[in-house]
C-alpha cells in the first residue's frame, strides 16, 4: 500500500516534495525558480532531522511586550518540518519580549512530522508543534498528541480550523492553495486557449501539455489528488485520473521535477506549459523589467492546505508553549509570513504585500476535503490512484 513517502529533501519545494514560491516578483530564470521551491518542500520529505534553525536565545536589553515572569528563563522546543523559515529575527524578538528562549527541531516533511509525533507520544520530542497540515491534522487529533492550548484565536482563524477541533488543540496559523498553473506566455504564442478548469485537463488540445506530481510522493500532489476527490467524488475520481493518464499527463516524483523540468516556464527547457503549482507562484514569473506575470493560477483547481501549531500532550513547558502558539498568530509573525514562507496568513486583519494582492490572490471557493474524511481514507486514496495511474 503505497503512503507518501519521505523523500530527499532539497530546499522546500523539493525534487519529491512540494514548495512554496518566494516572493521576488522581479527575480526571473533559476533565481526565480529557487525562491518557489522553497513553497512546495514543507509537506513531504526530509533530511535534516534533528537539525535546529534560528534557535532564539535571549537578547540583551529590556522586552515590553508580552512578559510573564514565572516564565522567563524557561526554553521551549519547537517541533517542525523542514521548511520552517520564520519571517527574518521572528524568534528571538518571542524571546525579547517574552524571556522564553525558543529551539527549534526539524522533523522532516508534514507526514513524517505527524508520524514521529505519534510515535513519541509517551515521550514527546518537544513542547509545540508547527507544521501539521490538514492532510495529517486528522491523525494527530486522533492519535491524540497534542493538547488544548488554551490561546484565543484572532479574528478570521476559526475559518480555517479543522471541524471537529474548533482550533482549541491545533491552530491555524497559515493556509496555501495547491492549483494548476499555466504559461499564458506559451499559450499565447501557440495560438491555443489555455484550459480554464479540471476537466479541459482531460480534453484531446491539452493532450500530452501537463505535469504534475504525485500523490505518493509528494504534498503538492497529495493536494492535487484530494482536490479530484472533491471535485469529482468518490464514483469519479479514479475515472479522471484514468483518463489524464490517457491524455498523456505526466507524473513526477515531486514539485521540482514538475516545475523546473518540465513546465515551459519553469526556467528549463520543459515541453509542457499546464503544471501543478501554487496559487502564489505567478509572482515570481513577472520577468525582470516586466509589469506583469507570465503564468498564472487556475483558482477553480485550488485544494487549501492548511498548516497548524499546537502544544504538545505532555510538554514540560506547556504554558510556555501557549505562548509561542499564541506569537505565531500575532500580527507581526502573521505579516511576515508571504515574504518568509511563502504562504497567507490566516488572520483576516493582516495586509498581503502589494504582488501578492495583484497576482497571487487566494482561492475564493477552494475546494475541501474534511480533515477526519482524509485520515480515515488516505491510505485507501493512495492505493486506488497508484492503481489508476499505474505509479
Amino acid at each position: 500500500m503505497p503512503t507518501t513517502a519521505q523523500p530527499t529533501r532539497p530546499s522546500p519545494h523539493r525534487s519529491t516534495t512540494a514548495v512554496r514560491a518566494p516572493r521576488r516578483a522581479v527575480t526571473t530564470g533559476l533565481a526565480a525558480v529557487t525562491a518557489l521551491g522553497l513553497l512546495a518542500g514543507c509537506s513531504l520529505g526530509g533530511q535534516g532531522e534533528g537539525s535546529d534553525q534560528e534557535s532564539s536565545s535571549p537578547s540583551q536589553g529590556s522586552g515590553d511586550g508580552a512578559s510573564d515572569g514565572d516564565l522567563e528563563g524557561r526554553t521551549v522546543t519547537l517541533v517542525t518540518h523542514d521548511s520552517f523559515n520564520p519571517p527574518k529575527g521572528a524568534l528571538k524578538e518571542f524571546t525579547k519580549d517574552t524571556g522564553i528562549t525558543v529551539k527549534v527541531l526539524k522533523s522532516g516533511d508534514a507526514g513524517a512530522l505527524t508520524n514521529k509525533l505519534v510515535l513519541t507520544k509517551e515521550k514527546p520530542l518537544g513542547d509545540v508543534v508547527f507544521g501539521i497540515d490538514n492532510t495529517f491534522g486528522g491523525r494527530a487529533l486522533a492519535e491524540g498528541v497534542v493538547a488544548e492550548h488554551g490561546v484565543s484565536l484572532p479574528q478570521g482563524v476559526d475559518r480555517h480550523t479543522i471541524e471537529t477541533d474548533g482550533g482549541a488543540r491545533l491552530a491555524p496559523v497559515d493556509y496555501g492553495d495547491v492549483c494548476v498553473n499555466v504559461d499564458d506566455t506559451w499559450f499565447e504564442k501557440k495560438g491555443v486557449n489555455p484550459p480554464q478548469g479540471l476537466d479541459d485537463l482531460t480534453k484531446p488540445e491539452y493532450k500530452g501539455l501537463f505535469v504534475t506530481p504525485g500523490a505518493a510522493t509528494s504534498s503538492p500532489g497529495l493536494a492535487f489528488l484530494l482536490a479530484t476527490i472533491g471535485a469529482k467524488g468518490d464514483d469519479g475520481w479514479e475515472q479522471y485520473w484514468k483518463d489524464l493518464v490517457a491524455n498523456d499527463a505526466k507524473i513526477t516524483a515531486g514539485w521540482e521535477d514538475a516545475y523546473t523540468v518540465d513546465f515551459t516556464a519553469g526556467g528549463g527547457k520543459g515541453d509542457r506549459p499546464i503544471v501543478l503549482s501554487y496559487a502564489s507562484s505567478p509572482p515570481f514569473t513577472v520577468p525582470e523589467g516586466g509589469k506583469e506575470p507570465t503564468t498564472s493560477a487556475l483558482l477553480d483547481t485550488c485544494f487549501r492546505q492548511v498548516e497548524y501549531a499546537g502544544v504538545l500532550e505532555g510538554a514540560e513547558e506547556p504554558e510556555a508553549g501557549a505562548k509561542l502558539v499564541e506569537y505565531l498568530l500575532g500580527k507581526d509573525f502573521q505579516a511576515g509570513l508571504p515574504e518568509s514562507m511563502y504562504v497567507y496568513p490566516v488572520r483576516s486583519d493582516v495586509e498581503l504585500p502589494a504582488e501578492w494582492e495583484k497576482w497571487a490572490p487566494s482561492a475564493k471557493e477552494p475546494i475541501e476535503v474534511d480533515a477526519a474524511r482524509i485520515q480515515e481514507h488516505r491510505e485507501e486514496w493512495l492505493t486506488r490512484w497508484s492503481e489508476a495511474t499505474g505509479q
